[in-house]
């Protein structure tokens, strides 16, 4: 879905707020992590809220309202209208508090319910995942600038690659990749995940566990911008401003394209009954 206005000029404010974040997590990521347990059992640290803080400083000046997921935490939680800024920070603290570099910055711009604009940025490898009305890229920001910008679309031919661990994913997951013929699985943390289905990695993300709107925005926002479709188990298209359920996402289904996605989300529901 384009988005109602230009959005170009927004991308390149987001991108430059993840970079800025990025330097600071990376700053935080060069000594002791220290993690603390938010009232949801998640971990938090240090870079989580500092990087959210610095985001705001550049998205601030727009007057668009942000959804953060430090701020909502806080209890901050802005009035949204129809178009506002999603924001996780630090997508993937675990990963961060492993040291293993699968975490990223999130920033996204949800339009009428939608995400029209994403910005995914890992710090430690620099990759870069954007998608916007003018298409999905990737880009290089280790250097603190973006550069190398490339477009990136999805690959829907076999073999069919799933983006899961068959080991350690949810039960309903080993009939799932009988049924679509997976010939083999790739594990990431973070958002990541939606970037290898835009880049073409893997054709198949399916989520049986919670997810909140600031952990998927950007990702969807790269991944149909490329081509993919990301919908929830009535093979609808995955919607934002759950503000009355706090935010959760139902479990959805992330593909290389919406006939794809829809047939798994319908396999999804038989199997969950």
């Amino acid at each position: 879905m384009a988005a109602s206005v230009d959005t170009r000029p927004l991308t390149e404010l987001a991108l430059t707020a993840a970079i800025a974040a990025a330097k600071l997590i990376l700053d935080v990521y060069s000594r002791p992590i220290a993690a603390v347990t938010k009232s949801d059992g998640s971990p938090v640290t240090e870079a989580d809220a500092a990087a959210e803080a610095v985001i705001l400083d550049y998205l601030r000046p727009t007057g668009i309202p942000v959804l953060g997921e430090e701020s909502v935490a806080a209890g901050i939680i802005p009035v949204l209208g129809e178009r506002y800024f999603v924001v996780d920070p630090l997508d993937g603290t675990k990963e961060f508090i492993k040291r293993n570099g699968e975490f990223t910055v999130n920033i996204a711009l949800v339009e009428h319910g939608v995400p029209v604009m994403g910005v995914v940025l890992a710090p430690v490898s620099g990759e870069t995942f954007i998608g916007d009305a003018g298409g999905a890229y990737a880009c290089d920001a280790s250097s603190g600038i973006a550069t190398g910008k490339r477009a990136i679309s999805v690959a829907t031919a076999a073999p069919m690659r799933v983006v899961a661990s068959r080991s350690h994913g949810h039960a309903a997951l080993a009939s799932l990749c009988e049924t679509f013929a997976v010939e083999s699985d790739v594990s990431v943390g973070s958002s990541l995940k939606f970037c290898l289905l835009a880049r073409g990695d893997a054709q198949l993300y399916p989520r049986f566990t919670p997810t909140c709107e600031w952990d998927t925005a950007a990702g969807q926002a790269v991944l149909e911008a490329a081509g993919g479709a990301v919908v929830t188990l009535d093979g609808e298209r995955m919607r934002y401003g759950k503000h009355d359920i706090g935010f959760l996402n139902p479990y959805f289904v992330a593909a290389s394209s919406l006939d794809l996605a829809r047939r798994a989300a319908a396999e999804m529901s038989s199997i969950l009954g």
